[in-house]
């Protein structure tokens, strides 16, 4: 049988036909253009990633907040938003004697947070960070899967910072970019410094530019980038992590960004070591970007195959045979217990063969006859072709959970 052509195998790793058969999300013409929603399996893949981005934005300092999806429509006249952003967001709504707005997005919010307490340069940096919501006028004609959507859920971080820490908080952001990208099994396809272009688009202060251009730049050293003019936001530049698709389209996943615009639009302030008040720098990154391109781009990297900790069925059970089946669902208790992602599948889905074949993107497979039910041993199955053989099944668990905790690539090393 002749190999696939690339255009073959891009369509048979499309993120949408694979979603939609691995039912991992899915649209329907009442929600709307734009508004996915995500199946059981889906929303596994999608709370994991969360909490990954959430346990590793700990480790490294930050804390969370919640701030709400809607803003007076002054936050973002204050902002910048409305005047150099708005034909991207959604027409304010009316409240009363008040116009409100679907936020396009977060950092205002956080700058008001910032903004509520006063802060000591002793408190500096102060990593904010959140998971939420936000909403994009995008255009029918673009939408498409996961890629391009109008709610999206962003890991959104703001830094707040002095300007002699600036660099070094950029810096650590493109570490957990590089950390992040590695666990998850991707891979940055280039580094751009995001810069203004002509016209009314970008804020009008030629020496905040100079100014945030030239710490990027610091942010880059030793980093292969490429400067790109027009690709900025509208309050400063910015390092663009970008990706591509099976189909050779680019598109940018993570970013950090250095911002002088909104600190002053806000007039945030901290109280510095002679007891004056000084402006912060506001560093704006994110890990993943947006939820929704981020799990875009695993379906299609990994063809629906997700490294072992991501993946929504970790481990399926198979009895041979009815004998089996008592056996088959204590297995799958016990590694439910111990926090893992367990599924039987019995002989009511069809033949072992046609089990087998079912449960191909799943790391591991453990098929239970009468040998390994008598010594309490299963035959496991690896998803890329190996057989261990039969092993006790607490030494199964016992490896799976290892896999799963270090978020190794390795399904099985050497014991």
């Amino acid at each position: 049988m002749a190999s696939p052509s690339h255009r073959e195998e891009t369509a048979m790793s499309d993120h949408r036909r694979l979603g939609r058969e691995l039912d991992l999300f899915d649209t329907d013409p009442l929600m709307g253009a734009g508004l996915p929603y995500w199946l059981p399996d889906g929303a596994v893949v999608r709370h994991t990633l969360e909490e990954y981005v959430r346990e590793a934005e700990r480790a490294a300092g930050y804390r969370h907040v919640y701030s709400p999806v809607l803003g007076k429509r002054e936050l973002y006249e204050i902002s910048g938003h409305w005047d150099h952003y708005s034909e991207d967001m959604f027409p304010p709504l009316d409240l009363g004697s008040e116009q409100v707005v679907l936020r396009p997005s977060l950092c205002p919010h956080h700058a008001l947070i910032y903004r509520s307490r006063s802060h000591s340069y002793r408190e500096l940096p102060l990593r904010m960070a959140e998971l939420g919501g936000m909403y994009r006028s995008e255009l029918s004609g673009v939408l498409g899967g996961l890629t391009r959507v109008r709610a999206i859920q962003l890991n959104d971080a703001h830094i707040f910072c002095t300007l002699e820490q600036a660099v070094d908080e950029a810096r650590a952001a493109l570490g957990l970019i590089r950390r992040a990208y590695a666990d998850l099994g991707i891979r940055a396809a280039r580094y751009r410094l995001s810069l203004p272009g002509e016209g009314n688009k970008y804020v009008a202060d030629p020496e905040l530019w100079k100014r945030a251009t030239a710490l990027l730049e610091q942010v880059l050293d030793g980093v292969e980038y490429e400067a790109v003019a027009g690709e900025a936001a509208f309050y400063g530049p910015k390092i663009d992590v970008q990706i591509t698709d099976l189909a050779g389209r680019e598109s940018t996943l993570s970013t950090v960004q250095i911002d002088f615009h909104q600190p002053e639009r806000f007039d945030l302030h901290y109280i510095g070591a002679d007891g004056a008040k000084h402006r912060p720098v506001m560093v704006h990154r994110s890990i993943i970007g947006s939820v929704e391109r981020a799990v875009a781009h695993l379906i299609e990297e990994h063809g629906g195959a997700f490294p072992a900790w991501l993946a929504p069925v970790q481990l399926v059970v198979l009895p041979v045979s009815e004998e089996q089946y008592d056996q088959a669902d204590q297995v799958v208790r016990r590694a439910l217990g111990l926090g893992l992602r367990a599924e039987l599948a019995g002989s009511e889905h069809g033949t072992l063969g046609a089990r087998i074949r079912a449960a191909r993107l799943a790391p591991y497979v453990a098929v239970i006859g009468a040998r390994e039910a008598d010594g309490d041993l299963a035959a496991v199955r690896l998803r890329d072709g190996r057989r261990p053989g039969a092993v006790p099944v607490e030494e199964l668990l016992r490896r799976v959970g290892a896999v799963v905790e270090a978020r190794g690539s390795e399904l099985w090393a050497a014991a």
